[in-house]
C-alpha cells in the first residue's frame, strides 16, 4: 500500500517509513502540513499517518481538510506525543481512525496499520487468483484470462491491469502507479505508462461496449470503471493520454 507520513522530526519520519517499507509498503514523508495537502491534491495514497504539531498546518487541520475535501474515505492514523484524553477523543471525533501515543514500537505500528488497511480495503489472505467478473488473474503464473480466453500480457501489463481492477472506479494518480508498478524508478520515460495503458485497453478489451472504460484524468492519472454496455462511446474513450507526471 502507498502511505503518506506527516512528521516534522526527520528521525521519527525515517523510523516510521523504514518500518512500513520493511513490511512491503511504499512510504512518502512530509515535514509540513501544507506540503502534504499539496500532494493530496495531485496524487493518491492508501493511508495517512499524521503527527499533530507540524509547521504550516497542524495534523488536525490536515485531517479536517481530508474529511471535508476528499470524496473517498481515506484511513488516517494519528501518531503524536499528546496523550491527554481530551486530545485523543477530539481527534477521533474529528475523523481519525486510530490514535497512537509516541513512542510507538514497530510491531504495534504495523499491527495498527494492517488493521486499518484491512478494514478500509477488505484485504484478504493471499490467494492464487483474483477474479473480477469475466477477468481472471492467476497470481502464480501471471496469466490473464478474459471471457474464458487466455490473453498474452507482459509482467508490467499484468501488474498494471491487476492494480486497476483492484481499485475499480477509484482515480489513481500517475505517481501512485509509478510507485507500485515501476517501484519509484526515476528513468521511466513519461510515455511508458501511457503506452502500457493503451496496450491494456486493446488487449483486454477495456471499452464501453465490453462494459469497462479506462480513461485518463487530465493532469492526474487514470481510472478504470464499469459502464453499462449500451452506453454510447464518449469522445474521451480513445484519448491521447496525458503525458506529464503527477
Amino acid at each position: 500500500m502507498r502511505i503518506a507520513v506527516l512528521d516534522d522530526d526527520p528521525a521519527q519520519a525515517d523510523l516510521i517509513c523504514q518500518t512500513l517499507a520493511a513490511a512491503g509498503h511504499v512510504c512518502h514523508a512530509y515535514g509540513a502540513g501544507r506540503d502534504l495537502v499539496r500532494e493530496l491534491r495531485r496524487q493518491t495514497f492508501d493511508l495517512l499517518v499524521l503527527d499533530w504539531n507540524v509547521p504550516d498546518m497542524s495534523g488536525e487541520e490536515v485531517l479536517r481538510w481530508v474529511r471535508e475535501t476528499l470524496s473517498e474515505r481515506l484511513p488516517v492514523l494519528f501518531i503524536t506525543s499528546r496523550d491527554r484524553e481530551t486530545d485523543i477523543t477530539s481527534i477521533l471525533n474529528t475523523g481519525a481512525d486510530d490514535y497512537l501515543v509516541k513512542p510507538v514500537s514497530g510491531a504495534v505500528l504495523l499491527a495498527r496499520v494492517g488493521s486499518l488497511l484491512r478494514r478500509a480495503y477488505y484485504l484478504k489472505t493471499p490467494a492464487t487468483k483474483e477474479v473480477f467478473g469475466e477477468f481472471e488473474f492467476d497470481l502464480i503464473t501471471r496469466h490473464v484470462v478474459v471471457r474464458g480466453t487466455p490473453v498474452a500480457v507482459t509482467q508490467k501489463e499484468f501488474e498494471l491491469a491487476l492494480l486497476l481492477f483492484q481499485h475499480l472506479s477509484r482515480p489513481l494518480s500517475r505517481a501512485h502507479i509509478l510507485d507500485v508498478i515501476w517501484k519509484q524508478a526515476t528513468d521511466i520515460p513519461s510515455r511508458t505508462m501511457d503506452t502500457h495503458i493503451s496496450m491494456l485497453r486493446s488487449k483486454l478489451g477495456l471499452r464501453p461496449q465490453h462494459g469497462y472504460r479506462l480513461t485518463p484524468i487530465y493532469g492526474y492519472g487514470y481510472r478504470l470503471e464499469r459502464v453499462e454496455t449500451n452506453t454510447p462511446l464518449a469522445a474521451d474513450d480513445e484519448p491521447t493520454e496525458e503525458a506529464g507526471d503527477a
